[in-house]
């Protein structure tokens, strides 16, 4: 399953997301934002549940936007949970 969602209150403009039938991460792109950051978080949840992933990335903020990419991915996976 593939996804793209457009992020909110963050530097990155959308997340492009690929889930095997598992719910497995296969793939994580971040479009815009820090660079290195989000290359790790993506090497990071790559090849983890996407429900481990909402656990372990939800709530996480950013210089109080509220928000932050990794919770704009947990948001982002979430989503695709519930399609």
């Amino acid at each position: 399953m593939k996804s793209v969602y457009k992020t909110k209150k963050v530097c990155s403009r959308s997340i492009e997301i690929e889930l095997d039938d598992n719910n497995i991460i296969t793939s994580v792109r971040f479009n815009g934002g820090c660079n290195g950051n989000t290359q790790g978080i993506a090497a990071l949840v790559k090849g983890m549940s996407a429900e481990e992933a909402i656990k372990r990335l939800r709530g996480i903020d950013c210089n109080g936007r509220g928000t932050s990419c990794p919770d704009q991915l947990s948001i982002a996976l979430s989503q695709m949970l519930k399609a």
